[in-house]
């Protein structure tokens, strides 16, 4: 998949796998009644990220699964911030 082992190629992936999955999420929110609840569908798209980083471990990618990592945690304070407003 990669050839480079970089931080900086891991927060970039790890930023852009949830934001398409999080593009899905409104797409589906808006179609399905149902899923009205975008909590856990946000949180899903982060547990995205740790399939990923998962994926780059066994690839021995350790900069890059680093990168998606730190990502996630981003990610994750931007949201919480997000929800406590």
């Amino acid at each position: 998949m990669l050839k480079r082992d970089n931080v900086w190629i891991g927060v970039i992936l790890g930023l852009v796998l949830p934001g398409i999955a999080a593009f899905f999420v409104e797409v589906l929110k808006k179609n399905v009644r149902i899923l009205e609840k975008d909590d856990l569908l946000y949180i899903g798209c982060a547990a995205l990220n740790m399939i990923l980083v998962k994926y780059l471990f066994k690839q021995y990618k350790e900069n890059t699964a680093r990168g998606v990592v730190a990502s996630t945690f981003i990610c994750a304070l931007v949201f919480f911030l997000y929800k406590m407003r």
